[in-house]
């Protein structure tokens, strides 16, 4: 296998950390400015906690100040509200993200808007997704922000290309999207969706293909274009009797059926999940240095 098709997204994510960490140490050095970033974990969610931890490791690794608030499924909005505007109201605290997906009782939606735009730094708040779509400046959906500097930083051309999405959610799809139209990636951006007539033949057309349907090996070497870029956001457990746990993690494309027809693949794990973290710490450093919103 080739592995020069790879796209090592824990190496390139590797290498924006310790920037990362440089540019914390700097900023500590000449302003006393230390990152902070607040998590909110509701319930008992396995995949929440993990993500959570994983986070908070990040920030001690790259010498951040990060507080974590774990808080019961019974817990009221009100009461989460009062945590989120005490956050907001803390200048230790540059970011603050509250861990999705909430309990069923709480409204998701004002509870994003309820965080500081300034303190956004997940890039949820309806702010922040106005500004993306004008090409202002803004805090960028952190897995959006990482599959384009995946693209950058590999040297992937964009311009003039096509560039098909998979998905149109508000966390991958429609953010990604509105980044590669940005004069910075000038593609000619076609997005997909389960209602799309078709498929096959468009994403055959993809010069970049962007995978980001929870669908398990749904992209087989029938609906990619020789020499295409692959971007496979999906994380979608499947059943292994081979594995200790019963199960193991796949994408949503078959990787071993497609890699000898792309010309560059992400792995699953392994690709775009290293990246989303670097981009958050990303985001909540520039919060700090006032980068954005100054």
């Amino acid at each position: 296998m080739d592995n020069s098709k790879i796209i090592d997204g824990k190496a390139i994510s590797m290498q924006i950390r310790a920037e990362i960490k440089s540019e914390t140490e700097k900023l500590k050095a000449e302003k006393g400015i230390v990152p902070g970033l607040a998590f909110i974990l509701i319930g008992e969610d396995p995949a929440s906690k993990v993500y959570v931890r994983s986070k908070g490791k990040a920030c001690e690794e790259l010498g951040f100040h990060s507080v974590t608030e774990t808080l019961p499924g019974s817990i009221s909005e009100n009461a989460l509200l009062y945590l989120i505007n005490r956050f907001n109201a803390d200048d230790k605290i540059h970011g603050i993200l509250v861990q999705l997906p909430l309990p069923a009782s709480i409204d998701q939606q004002s509870i994003i808007e309820s965080i500081d735009h300034k303190k956004d730094v997940d890039g949820f708040h309806p702010l922040n997704v106005g500004r993306l779509q004008i090409g202002e400046k803004c805090f960028i959906p952190c897995t959006p922000y990482g599959i384009t500097e995946l693209l950058k930083r590999t040297g992937t051309v964009t311009e003039g290309k096509n560039a098909v999405i998979l998905g149109r959610s508000n966390i991958v799809g429609k953010p990604v999207a509105c980044l590669l139209l940005k004069n910075e990636f000038n593609s000619t951006v076609t997005v997909c969706h389960s209602k799309t007539k078709d498929i096959r033949e468009i994403t055959s057309q993809a010069d970049i293909l962007i995978a980001a349907i929870g669908k398990a090996n749904f992209v087989t070497k029938d609906f990619i274009k020789e020499g295409c870029t692959i971007i496979d956001v999906g994380i979608n457990r499947i059943e292994d009797k081979n594995s200790k746990t019963g199960y193991k993690i796949t994408g949503d494309v078959n990787y071993d059926d497609c890699y000898d027809k792309c010309g560059k693949i992400t792995p699953v794990p392994g690709g775009v999940g290293p990246m989303t973290i670097a981009m958050l710490m990303q985001n909540t450093l520039d919060s700090a240095k006032g980068i954005i919103y100054g």
